[in-house]
């Protein structure tokens, strides 16, 4: 006769086993997500890259074509006004400032407006408030002038926060 106390229990988990896989389970978890939330951002970031350059070639045709730079969207094959939202998931806005202003770059803040006769520009990228983009803190701030220079910032108010350039180009 068998008694209880001399069977083995063979199917099934103990409490003790599925504690451990919950645990290594969340530790993945917590290791994976972010981990994609990041790459994500880094995605989205290129997709504003992509439009700033896309904006800055056709400016240099409209340079080419007209002695000056515009601010108009229907001017250089956009519809609507500036600024405009871009990306798949439209988290990023971008704005385009002409000037005629010396030292205007990609390092200074974005002017108001165009003036007649505009010799440079800066198109510039923010991500929309709200979105997740917004938690990519070291790439608040991109910006590409009529020169190619490309910079970026931590600050979303343009060159006042720490230069990220390498980290976000």
């Amino acid at each position: 006769m068998i008694t209880s106390s001399s069977r083995k229990r063979t199917d099934g988990f103990t409490l003790i086993e599925l504690m451990i896989v919950v645990l290594v389970v969340s530790i993945l978890v917590g290791i994976a997500v972010p981990t994609y939330q990041s790459q994500v951002r880094k995605s989205r970031r290129t997709d504003a890259k992509t439009a700033l350059l896309d904006l800055a070639t056709r400016e240099a045709k409209f340079l080419t074509l007209n002695n000056a730079y515009t601010t108009s969207p229907a001017a250089v094959g956009y519809s609507g006004t500036f600024p405009q939202t871009i990306g798949a998931g439209q988290y990023y806005t971008m704005s385009v400032c002409a000037s005629t202003a010396a030292g205007t770059s990609a390092t200074t803040v974005a002017c108001p407006g165009a003036a007649a006769g505009t010799t440079s520009f800066i198109i510039a990228a923010v991500p929309v408030a709200g979105t997740s983009q917004v938690k990519d803190t070291s790439c608040q701030y991109f910006a590409v002038d009529n020169t190619g220079a490309q910079f970026a910032s931590s600050s979303s108010a343009g060159p006042s926060g720490t230069d990220t350039t390498a980290t976000c180009w």
